[in-house]
């Protein structure tokens, strides 16, 4: 938050619009990593095939790339 010297009122770095693209962005990621976890097994000399099905290996990531994409552009985006 950075202050006006003729202004007592303090301005954010970030527009509104900025803040909910970065909420955006971090559900997406979050929902990426919640996809990418399970998967395991509750005996260790069993073998789960379930952790190379397609919601962990091609979703899971292309979600977080998104979500970081996402990110990148509520940083890059010009305030109102």
């Amino acid at each position: 938050m950075k202050q006006d010297k003729n202004n007592t009122k303090p301005t954010f770095l970030f527009g509104k619009r900025n803040y909910l693209f970065m909420l955006i962005g971090i559900a997406v990621i979050t929902l990426g990593f919640i996809l990418m976890s399970g998967g395991g097994s509750d005996n260790p000399n069993v073998f789960n095939p379930a952790i190379y099905n397609w919601q962990r290996i091609r979703l899971a990531p292309t979600l977080v790339l998104i979500g970081f994409a996402i990110e990148v552009y509520a940083i890059l985006t010009k305030p109102n």
